[in-house]
């Protein structure tokens, strides 16, 4: 025969009720979570770049930047952007500028920092993108150029040949040990 015990029964309820509240407060020290990170491939541009979503998970002040550092694939320095993050945004889309020599299966470090108008830091994010396509499916140059799609002049030749070779000038890709 089991036996009831009224303070078992309340420090159980107590471990319970704390659960929920503990997951409140941590999401309240982050603001923003990751919702989507993807590599965009445009052909007609002959471009790749990173592009992650991040998610609304608690209040900013009104005035708030995402500064993100991406992995240059080509090697040097991080490339560096900072976009403003307006106060009626539930979602805030990061993109970076071109890049080049993305590898496959091969993870590109991100770091993102939350800062408020006076450059405060608000939030830390960490993550890493990998790309299932490697570069090499892109033209080296832009299929079009100008703001109506020209046919660009150097893939589309006069003679009515066509240029579609990929980028040459990337680093070989490190080995794997």
């Amino acid at each position: 025969m089991t036996r009831y015990r009224p303070g078992l029964t309340l420090l159980a309820l107590l471990a319970a009720l704390a659960i929920p509240a503990g997951c409140q407060r941590s999401e309240k020290n982050e603001p923003l979570k990751v919702s989507g990170k993807v590599f965009i491939f445009n052909y007609r541009l002959a471009s790749a770049t990173y592009v992650l979503t991040l998610a609304r998970n608690g209040p900013l002040p009104d005035e708030s930047f995402a500064e993100t550092r991406y992995e240059d694939p080509r090697g040097g320095p991080p490339l560096v952007t900072r976009t403003k993050i307006f106060p009626f945004w539930e979602k805030i889309a990061l993109e970076s500028p071109p890049v080049h020599c993305v590898v496959k299966n091969r993870p590109y470090v991100i770091s993102i920092r939350i800062v408020d108008a006076k450059d405060r830091s608000i939030q830390t994010i960490e993550t890493s993108l990998t790309s299932t396509l490697d570069q090499t499916i892109l033209p080296a140059r832009p299929l079009v150029v100008g703001p109506i799609y020209t046919p660009n002049p150097d893939v589309f030749k006069a003679d009515g040949s066509q240029d579609f070779s990929p980028e040459t000038d990337c680093p070989a890709p490190a080995a794997k040990t």
